[in-house]
């Protein structure tokens, strides 16, 4: 099924359009019957403003059109000066010797001053060609098209020349060239005389795009676009560039030569015209929009100022209810210890009403009377700096009835907007029902450990009686033989001798009986949880007699190797005696195979790798059995997971739990070519420094 989904017009631009204008509305003066005169106002500040931008930017396009028209005419001027100094170049050239080789020489070095010059020509008074030199930076231009062929321009500028004794210019005609394409060109033709009669013609063909881009590019190119047009506005040659985006400005004028007319076009490269194209604009624009802009501030302020203070009573009201919704007590004290503030559940946490408590210094009510000298003492400390902040520490309150809880206090500095610390928030959290269920577990632990223990033992029932059985019946057989040799009345002395001999036997029989039964006694029986310092040798000592028990039926030989002046370590006996049993009856029913023949266990421990706070011992049990395959090898330490058919599936587990509790960690690995070693560590004894944590 679709649902269609309404759009929320609440905070639309429309809407919130028409709130501000509302509020602008109710801001006027004068209400709403000077409504008109105030929208007439701004109606008519709006349109100066408007008509003083338009007009300034109307004035600065004129302007730029003005340059523009400038540069094209220092342009032209700048053409025609350069054209008559090339006219006074070839005069010279015609005022020397006109030897065939010197005029040659001459006229290639005018050729590579004047990279515009395509060709120079001497033709005599009928305009036969005499000599003619191809300018060297470009190919020879009359390859494509006979020389003959544009001789038509060339005929009419001489005639123009004879008439006025000076140089005349030809119309400008297209050449095309062997590459396809070509480029307009003209002609310049100077006469010669000797004694006032004309001897013959000096000719220069020109091209127009080198004319651009060798007198004008270098000055006028780089800002606008320069070229020669027809008069109907057709391009003959283009040189510089134009940049897109900008306004452009066109400025034509004309180049008038002796004998033709060009027509020289410069498109000029322009901004558009700024917003505030001079001062006076800007200074009347910005007083102009200052006035409107302190108007709708004021507005807006106003509405700001509201909008502002129904948020901060909707903050403040949603802070009293997440306080007054929190678990967890908050308890704030200046720099002098002074409670400042207290949260409701800190209040029903300790049995106090807030006004009791705010403004209080130590003792606080919540302290109990004996250890109130301790809780100062700690004040200070904690007010010192002494302690790192943002740290979790336990201690104990007393609530007004009396009764006393633990609560653990996560405390830290309180700082101000301006950086600055203006005393300690603290979060306290009653830890009393997670204290009890630690207890609960902690029972259910140690039932687990006594039935551990217990199965233990029942599985080693059989293997007691096969021991007990031999102490037993030496027993018997000594009992025996000293009854025999005391019912012969003529015992001697030697008699005497066997008699004492078999006594001292039955003691020696019974007291291994004895130790026996009391080592499996107090491992069931046993109930200290208490850390003590013990030497791992007496760790392997203790269950040595449980493992011999299994060793002897197993047909297995245990090896213990102890490193030299170990470190005594600090462990619960019971359950550590535990782990070394569970680890060593494992080891040896993992070699119970037929094609076991080498069955040796090694128990060992040594000293592992330790770091500045705190020494490890490293305690491990070898075996050579089969090993353990991968996928026993990820379900090992789960709880009830077991291979064997008669197994609970708690060893491994509890002996995980009983190291990690020790702070140690219990691990295996596989040996090559066969076997397995279980490894774990114990901290060794070391002083404990405690700091002292406030309350």
């Amino acid at each position: 099924m679709t649902t269609t989904t309404q759009p929320d017009l609440a905070d639309s631009p429309l809407r919130r359009i028409t709130s501000w204008w509302h509020a602008f509305e109710e801001a006027l003066p004068g209400g709403r019957g000077r409504r008109t005169l105030w929208l007439a106002l701004i109606a008519l500040v709006m349109g100066v403003l408007i008509t003083l931008v338009w007009l300034a930017g109307r004035y600065e396009a004129s302007q730029l059109q003005a340059e523009l028209e400038g540069d094209t005419t220092e342009a032209v001027s700048d053409l025609r000066r350069q054209l008559t100094r090339q006219t006074q170049s070839l005069q010279g050239l015609q005022s020397n010797t006109p030897l065939e080789t010197f005029w040659n020489t001459e006229a290639q070095a005018l050729l590579r001053e004047h990279r515009e010059w395509l060709r120079i020509e001497a033709r005599d008074p009928e305009l036969n060609l005499k000599n003619q030199v191809d300018s060297p930076l470009h190919k020879p231009i009359f390859k494509r098209v006979s020389r003959t062929d544009s001789l038509n321009e060339t005929v009419q500028a001489c005639a123009k020349a004879r008439r006025i004794n000076g140089p005349s210019y030809s119309s400008s005609y297209f050449l095309p060239q062997n590459d396809g394409i070509g480029f307009e060109v003209m002609e310049m033709c100077l006469p010669a005389t000797q004694d006032g009669v004309l001897v013959g013609f000096t000719i220069v063909t020109y091209g127009l795009q080198g004319l651009l881009n060798e007198l004008l590019g270098d000055s006028f190119g780089r800002r606008n676009e320069i070229s020669f047009t027809e008069p109907d506005g057709t391009r003959l040659a283009i040189a510089g560039s134009q940049s897109r985006g900008l306004r452009v400005f066109t400025s034509q004028q004309l180049v008038n030569l002796p004998g033709n007319t060009l027509v020289l076009r410069m498109d000029g490269r322009r901004g558009e015209a700024s917003i505030f194209p001079n001062v006076l604009t800007a200074l009347v624009t910005a007083m102009s929009i200052a006035l409107l802009t302190v108007m709708v501030l004021l507005v807006k302020d106003s509405r700001r100022r509201l909008k502002a203070e129904r948020d901060l009573a909707e903050a403040l009201a949603f802070r009293k209810a997440m306080e007054d919704s929190l678990v967890t007590g908050l308890r704030a004290r200046d720099l002098e210890g002074r409670i400042t503030y207290v949260n409701p559940a800190f209040c029903q946490m300790v049995g106090f009403e807030a006004e009791a408590l705010t403004g209080r210094n130590a003792p606080m009510p919540y302290w109990p009377p004996e250890m109130v000298d301790e809780y100062k003492q700690r004040q200070a400390i904690r007010l010192a700096g002494n302690v790192p902040p943002r740290e979790g520490f336990e201690s104990v309150f007393m609530r007004q009835d009396g009764t006393h809880f633990p609560v653990l206090i996560i405390e830290a500095p309180l700082i101000s907007v301006q950086g600055e610390q203006t005393g300690w928030m603290g979060a306290v959290i009653d830890i009393s029902e997670q204290r009890r269920i630690e207890e609960v577990s902690r029972a259910s632990q140690e039932r687990l450990q006594a039935t551990a223990r217990l199965a233990t033992v029942g599985e080693m029932a059989s293997l007691l009686s096969h021991e007990l059985n031999q102490p037993l019946a030496a027993i018997a057989s000594y009992a025996n033989g000293s009854l025999n040799l005391l019912q012969n009345p003529s015992a001697v002395p030697q008699t005497l001798d066997d008699v004492h001999m078999a006594l001292r036997r039955i003691a020696e029989q019974a007291d291994r009986a004895g130790r026996v039964i009391n080592s499996v006694h107090d491992f069931v029986r046993r109930r200290d949880q208490d850390r003590e310092a013990l030497a791992p040798k007496m760790l392997f000592d203790a269950v040595a007699p449980l493992v011999q028990l299994q060793a002897r039926k197993l047909r297995v030989t245990v090896h213990t190797h102890i490193d030299p002046q170990l470190p005594e370590v600090m462990c619960d006996r019971t359950m550590v005696e535990q782990v070394l049993l569970n680890l060593a009856r494992n080891g040896m029913q993992a070699m119970d195979k037929p094609d076991c023949s080498d069955r040796r266990l090694l128990l060992k421990a040594r000293r592992a790798a330790s770091n500045a706070e705190q020494a490890w011992v490293e305690f491990s049990v070898t075996d050579v059995g089969e090993g353990i395959s991968e996928t026993v090898a990820s379900q090992l330490f789960t709880p009830f997971f077991t291979t064997k058919a008669e197994g609970m599936g708690l060893g491994l587990s509890l002996c995980r739990t009983v190291v990690e509790q020790h702070g140690g960690h219990l691990e295996f690995e596989a040996l090559a070519p066969k076997g397995t070693v279980f490894r774990f560590t114990l901290p060794v004894k070391a002083a404990l420094l405690l700091d002292k944590i406030p309350a």
